[in-house]
């Protein structure tokens, strides 16, 4: 991170962390803010909470909202009712871009090519050709079939950085299945590997983890808070996070919480236009709002009362 013509000591920072981060790394953080940068003021917060701000501030007759916050190490379940976080609620799935990039090398280098080194070039694969399937068992029989029939195959070109710069998908209909393409490019075929690792969100326990999939983890969150918040939690569920980006997702999300859900709830899930940035642009209309000042520490407040006055404001 570069920081050019700034004054710390004039500016006011809000700085993420996740649920639940260890006191220790929050006594920490306080240090390098207030004694190291010396920020005029901070806010220690949860990206969930800043995207909850910004739902409520764009829905205001909205009384909750249950934050889907698919990043890269895990996914986040938690409820908001009134930008208020409702701490017995939060679920975490240990499933995240990370997870799925790595997974995608492995099966990569087991079936066509060594690519363990080359995680940047795969997490672009992963981005530009995998999503979620709609119905995992057809589509599995539908990549076994041959040639044209085949309709999830696909071929992707890996950059040479020399000529071509960043990977892509060819068209299906300039794909060759019978004999070699004469272009000399570098390719890679990808079929069930496609819908396979992105399914990783839905089945942990494909690969081995003891986990619940994000639609469980979503009742099960639910269930464990009020029953009359029931229905305000299933009608505004809302999708964050690099990993809601994937084709299909939100459908199969939605479609699975339907099956799950009481029959008598409305179901309803609602991804950003833009999931990544979401909270960022929550935390832009934090610092614009008037609340703004009542939820930050200063360097005074730090230097008067230590780590405690942190504890204090930040509900982390």
């Amino acid at each position: 991170m570069y920081i050019y013509n700034v004054d710390f000591v004039d500016t006011s920072v809000i700085i993420t962390e996740p649920y639940f981060n260890f006191s220790s790394i929050q006594e920490s953080m306080n240090e390098i803010l207030f004694e190291e940068y010396q920020f005029q003021s901070a806010l220690r917060i949860n990206a969930g909470s800043l995207a909850a701000h910004h739902f409520f501030h764009s829905h205001p007759s909205a009384l909750c909202c249950l934050l889907v916050d698919s990043g890269f190490s895990f996914t986040h379940v938690a409820p908001y009712c009134r930008s208020k976080k409702m701490k017995d609620g939060i679920r975490r799935v240990n499933v995240g871009g990370k997870l799925l990039t790595n997974h995608l090398k492995e099966i990569i280098s087991y079936r066509q090519l060594h690519v363990m080194d080359e995680t940047h070039v795969i997490n672009q694969v992963k981005e530009d050709v995998c999503y979620v399937s709609q119905q995992f068992f057809k589509d599995m029989e539908v990549s076994q079939m041959k040639g044209e029939e085949n309709t999830v195959v696909r071929d992707y070109v890996l950059p040479d950085f020399s000529s071509i710069k960043k990977g892509f998908c060819k068209p299906p209909d300039e794909m060759v299945f019978s004999g070699k393409y004469k272009t000399g490019e570098q390719i890679l075929r990808l079929a069930n590997e496609r819908f396979a690792v992105p399914e990783m969100l839905f089945h942990p326990s494909d690969i081995g983890l003891q986990d619940m999939g994000v639609p469980e983890a979503i009742v099960d969150s639910i269930q464990s808070l009020p029953e009359e918040m029931h229905a305000h939690f299933y009608q505004n569920v809302v999708l964050i996070g690099g990993n809601s980006l994937f084709v299909g997702f939100r459908e199969r999300l939605e479609a699975e919480l339907r099956s799950l859900a009481p029959a008598h709830l409305p179901v309803a899930v609602l991804q950003p236009a833009n999931p990544i940035c979401y909270s960022w642009e929550g935390g832009q209309l934090l610092a614009h709002s008037p609340d703004y000042d009542e939820v930050l520490v200063t360097r005074d407040d730090y230097e008067e009362n230590g780590h405690f006055i942190c504890e204090e404001k930040f509900d982390i």
